[in-house]
């Protein structure tokens, strides 16, 4: 065999590993909500090679009781850089007003581009019904980008996607108009510290703003292992019966019953309708052990 042709095998396969690697996006309303609905998932696939990218659609700069306008925009962005470095991904945050998101057309296209640069095989988004505005908008936005992402003539500046992404929602409590359905169920207990080390790195928010609007900052402790600590308990919520049973599932009802800590997400209806292979093959840690 000629060298050439070696080189031409060898490149064939390092190809098809490449192609092997997910491509994920999430989308957040703000600079933090991507690492809650799906900080220890993005762990898990960074640390497989796999690209991750969170993006905030807006800029953050309402969220807090005494900071705000472009010095809390600031902050915000720099703990979004540490969070990307904590958890080995990227982070981009867009410069549209916290709390007051429209789904509008401009900011769809926004959602349309990014979507397309990241060539992305998974799309992360809330669903679009919450108790915040923002929230809702977020999940309205990429439902209407769900289909525009492989129309060339639409926003025809950046490539059309040749396939349709999988969409995928964040899990949540809301029960109206439908309650969410755990279709897919991601043990992240040996990432929980990590997901927990990037939530830490929001300051702001973990141990400012969210404990001031629910009045509790009277309890966030002063000093760094116990913040960590403090952090971990407050969002180690208990696992759902029905995500249970989705992670017996992908996992098997050993592994399942051994898992402490979850992100579960539901297929939208929108986009790419996988098959649990094509679930698997995306997301390989979902194995039955």
């Amino acid at each position: 065999m000629s060298i050439r042709s070696l080189a031409l095998i060898l490149g064939c396969s390092l190809h098809l590993l490449a192609q092997e690697k997910s491509r994920v996006i999430a989308f957040g309303a703000h600079p933090d909500d991507c690492d809650l609905g799906a900080g220890g998932t993005a762990a898990l696939l960074a640390k497989a090679g796999h690209a991750v990218k969170f993006v905030s659609l807006t800029n953050g700069d309402a969220g807090h009781q005494t900071l705000g306008g472009g010095a809390l925009a600031r902050r915000r962005y720099a703990e979004t850089q540490e969070v990307a470095k904590r958890l080995g991904i990227t982070y981009d945050v867009l410069n549209n007003h916290d709390g007051e998101l429209m789904p509008t057309l401009d900011v769809r296209l926004q959602v349309i581009r990014k979507i397309r640069e990241w060539n992305a095989d998974i799309v992360l988004a809330p669903r679009p019904n919450d108790y915040h505005p923002d929230h809702r908008y977020t999940g309205v936005l990429v439902q209407d980008a769900a289909y525009m992402v492989v129309v060339p003539n639409v926003a025809p500046d950046t490539p059309p996607l040749r396939k349709n992404p999988v969409f995928l929602y964040y899990r949540d409590r809301f029960k109206k108009p439908a309650p969410f359905r755990p279709d897919i169920a991601v043990d992240i207990s040996s990432v929980f510290p990590q997901k927990i080390f990037a939530l830490d790195a929001h300051e702001s928010q973990f141990y400012e703003w969210l404990p001031w609007v629910d009045g509790r900052l009277e309890e966030v402790p002063k000093e760094r292992s116990a913040r960590l600590a403090w952090l971990a308990k407050d969002r180690s919520p208990a696992i759902p019966a029905e995500t249970r049973a989705s992670l017996e599932k992908w996992y098997g009802a050993a592994a399942a019953a051994a898992a402490k800590q979850t992100e579960a997400f539901e297929i939208c209806e929108y986009g790419k309708q996988p098959t649990e292979a094509e679930i698997r093959q995306l997301l390989p840690f979902l194995r039955v052990q």
